[in-house]
């Protein structure tokens, strides 16, 4: 019952995205930050003291719906307060702390071998970070857009004297906040519906593309993160090596990001992770190293596709899309959910095993390799603004000689220098 208790876990993860999604459009990034660290606290700490193996499935069932909650607020929240030179950065560097979890779990697990007492041990601390989320800024976008005007700029003056600069921040005014956000405010009389995903052209594409570069990507992960106990290792060692990977392969990532571009990067790591889940099917079971190093390998390929991806999809989508809220989810939450519908079959794809050993392997590689070539239709975001709303994305799509041609035009009939009205806050 292993892999149903882990799908029941994952499906939670799917549920939590739709569900927890929704409401951080209606309610606040913040607040359902505070609630998804409060609920991942309080049902973790049940299912320690699960009396059957139901009553514990849906105690992680509820685990699940808080980590989806936490890890898209936390996207969201970092993509719209970090400046657009450092947002690969910090979005790496917060992927960092999951991979110090990673190292934290093996030695726990060693340590405390009573599950009860490890399951408790990891979910006490959530009651903490619960407290602590009071001192994360709500997103000033969804402030704007949901009528908070004042409570937006007493954020600003607050982030502006924290970063110092303070006069700056009591310099602005709601005038200076309304002129400046006054394009998101028109965009959010804006209606777009989950349909409009794949109604639009051109938000289809980006939608398919990233959905399979996500559905790979978990899909392919935890074909790895579940196997542990296939290579002939100690299974204490190799989660600590699991989680070490992760801090080359995401300091490599983060460069690739940097300098050579966002789907070049998800392109590339997600097929040569293909390629080493392939390259296990021609490994004889008694190399366990080079199993163990395959292995290895691909998971690092992946932990630097989660990294990339999660950044990806957050630049890519229109402000439209991403911030204004839709029936069931914002573009985020829908490509994101096709990672955990991955993470959910995967544990069942196991089963085909049983007919070929080799059956797996195959089709955790393949649908890598086709998650990786979809990076390939998608445009490039690297040093680009965040698109505001569907025109700019199309913008991406033309022409470098087009695009040129249509600035010098603009130019030629405004004649008029920009100038912004609103004082500087600072990095944030």
């Amino acid at each position: 019952m292993k892999e149903m208790a882990q799908s029941v876990f994952m499906a939670g993860i799917l549920i939590g995205g739709l569900v927890l999604g929704e409401l951080s459009d209606r309610f606040g990034r913040k607040p359902i930050l505070t609630l998804s660290y409060l609920l991942l606290a309080t049902s973790g700490s049940s299912a320690a003291f699960s009396p059957s193996l139901p009553v514990y499935m849906v105690f992680r069932f509820l685990c699940g719906m808080s980590i989806s909650g936490i890890s898209l607020s936390t996207v969201i929240l970092n993509v719209e307060w970090m400046p657009t030179r450092i947002r690969a950065i910090s979005s790496t560097a917060i992927g960092y702390f999951y991979t110090c979890g990673q190292f934290l779990l093996s030695g726990l697990a060693y340590a405390i071998p009573q599950w009860r007492w490890l399951q408790l041990t990891v979910s006490v601390p959530f009651f903490i970070f619960s407290l602590l989320s009071w001192w994360i800024p709500e997103s000033i976008r969804w402030m704007v857009l949901s009528g908070k005007f004042t409570k937006a700029l007493q954020t600003l003056q607050r982030v502006a004297a924290f970063n110092g600069k303070k006069e700056e921040g009591e310099k602005l005014s709601m005038e200076d906040l309304k002129f400046s956000l006054q394009k998101d405010i028109a965009l959010a009389k804006l209606k777009y519906g989950i349909l409009d995903l794949f109604r639009v052209p051109i938000l289809r594409r980006v939608t398919l593309c990233l959905s399979l570069a996500w559905f790979s990507t978990g899909f392919a992960y935890y074909s790895l993160a579940m196997g542990v106990e296939e290579f002939g290792v100690d299974i204490y060692i190799l989660q600590v090596i699991f989680g070490g990977v992760d801090i080359p392969a995401k300091l490599i990532t983060i460069l690739a990001l940097s300098y050579l571009g966002r789907h070049v990067t998800l392109a590339s790591v997600l097929i040569l992770a293909g390629g080493a889940i392939l390259g296990l099917i021609f490994t004889p079971e008694d190399m366990h190293i080079l199993k163990t190093s395959l292995a290895v390998f691909g998971k690092g390929c992946l932990s630097g596709s989660f990294s990339c991806i999660f950044l990806y999809t957050s630049e890519l989508y229109p402000t439209v899309i991403r911030s204004t809220p839709l029936p069931r989810q914002t573009g985020m939450g829908i490509s994101n959910m096709w990672t955990r519908v991955g993470s959910m079959i995967a544990p069942l794809v196991k089963i085909t095993g049983e007919v070929q050993p080799f059956i797996p392997n195959i089709i955790y590689g393949t649908m890598a390799l086709l998650g990786g070539s979809a990076a390939f239709f998608l445009p490039e975001t690297l040093n680009r603004p965040l698109p505001e709303n569907i025109e700019d994305l199309q913008q991406w799509y033309k022409p470098a000689k087009d695009t040129k041609l249509e600035l010098e035009a603009e130019k030629e009939a405004q004649k008029i220098p920009l100038k912004s009205s609103s004082p500087g806050l600072g990095p944030s």
